[in-house]
């Protein structure tokens, strides 16, 4: 089976994912070196690896080069800032012959607004494994939070929750009317299809330091599997050199496997984006969530409230109180 990292510790917790170190350790296609070991910490539970990533994406930004040339911006360098972020997204929302046109889309989600609360000095729970308490209530948590309201609610260069509706950020960037989107690696596929205009990818912005969340999904086991060896010998090509060749010219992935992420394949310079290399050099800066059994429940309850104050209908330090108040439960002492 394939799943994300955050969202396998309810079948590891009960036993039900094999762990793959021996397997791994006595395959003669793949070692554990092969890979980027940011993507593969997440997939260890107890100690024992019980899935394999097949892919190390991340958060990015997508953005219209056309729309960035109409504006006379320059386009995003790998060491633009907030500020920086916020001034192209000014410059690139406007409307054009009763037309609405946007600076920025994304979605109101923990895996989008955590990389601005760690970039600020903040972080999200009060310890990485095994955590009891979302830890936002601060200085730098409530000030990113309050940031990325802000770009809906005081600059406007985001669409209003009733322009999401009536047409999502992503649907807008791919007809031409979004200067930049955030995303991670998966919408490749889609955008590869757009003809009206060329776009590309650049880093996050930074600010007080340099981060991006990690996007993986791994290949696991059943625990219960009557033929271990047939899953294993899929989960070992899928892994391999020729696997992940495959799974890269999707265009989807960002290839775990170090040679096959900086080969031709993934790198290819002739197919948007050109500038692929980006998904590489952040690397280093990737974090993980936590993973625990409830980090789903976390999470929806998280973007249910970062909803409300992007909306206005509760301010940010009102939502992120609330946050705290609703999670308690999901956490363990």
């Amino acid at each position: 089976m394939l799943m994300n990292y955050s969202r396998y510790a309810a079948f590891a917790r009960r036993g039900q994912l094999a762990a793959l170190d021996s397997y791994l350790a006595r395959s003669k296609l793949i070692r554990r070196s092969d890979f980027y070991q940011e993507a593969l910490a997440p997939f260890l539970w107890e100690d024992k690896l019980v899935c394999l990533p097949q892919n190390v994406s991340s958060l990015v930004v997508y953005y219209n080069k056309w729309l960035f040339d109409q504006a006379k911006i320059p386009y995003p360098s790998a060491d633009w800032s907030w500020d920086e972020f916020l001034q192209a997204a000014k410059a690139l929302t406007r409307e054009f012959k009763g037309i609405d046109q946007f600076g920025l889309g994304t979605q109101a989600s923990m895996p989008r607004v955590a990389p601005f609360i760690w970039q600020n000095g903040g972080q999200l729970v009060d310890r990485p494994q095994f955590p009891t308490r979302l830890t936002i209530m601060t200085e730098q948590g409530l000030e990113a939070i309050q940031w990325f309201v802000d770009l809906r609610l005081k600059h406007k260069v985001m669409p209003d929750a009733v322009a999401e509706k009536a047409e999502s950020s992503e649907s807008r960037f791919q007809n031409g009317r979004l200067g930049m989107y955030l995303n991670s690696r998966a919408r490749v596929p889609a955008f590869r299809r757009i003809r009206g205009f060329e776009w590309d990818v650049a880093p996050l912005p930074h600010h007080r330091q340099r981060a991006t969340i990690l996007h993986s999904d791994g290949f696991c086991m059943a625990e219960r599997s009557t033929n271990k060896y047939a899953a294993w010998a899929f989960i070992e090509f899928a892994m391999s050199a020729e696997g992940q060749t495959i799974l890269a010219a999707t265009g989807r992935t960002v290839p775990s496997l170090k040679a096959v992420a900086n080969s031709p394949v993934f790198l290819e310079p002739n197919a948007p984006p050109k500038n692929s290399r980006v998904f590489l050099d952040v690397i280093p800066t990737i974090r993980a969530v936590p993973v625990t059994e409830t980090w789903v429940d976390v999470e929806e309850t998280f973007g249910k409230e970062l909803e409300r104050a992007m909306n206005g209908q509760a301010s940010a330090h009102q939502a992120v109180a609330t946050m705290i108040e609703r999670t308690f439960k999901y956490f363990e002492d």
